[in-house]
């Protein structure tokens, strides 16, 4: 899924951009919701998803894992 079928664009145009955040910032418009047209279940999944797998996980092999992202994000 594409970046523009998640959500809707937001004019290039700086006055366009700029009067629709003003118009969101008075309520005369909404911001969209990013949740909308999802499954609720899926959603509430996915925003837990990091915290569930490392709960599941014994301390060493979190270890091993976060030792083996330091050397890759270190090694130049």
């Amino acid at each position: 899924m594409t970046d523009s079928a998640k959500k809707p664009k937001r004019p290039r145009d700086t006055n366009q951009l700029a009067k629709l955040i003003t118009d969101i910032a008075t309520g005369e418009a909404t911001d969209p919701d990013p949740d909308e047209g999802k499954d609720p279940a899926a959603v509430a999944l996915g925003r837990k998803g990091g915290k569930s797998r490392a709960s599941k996980m014994s301390p060493e092999r979190r270890a091993e894992i976060a030792k083996k992202a330091a050397e890759k994000r270190w090694k130049g």
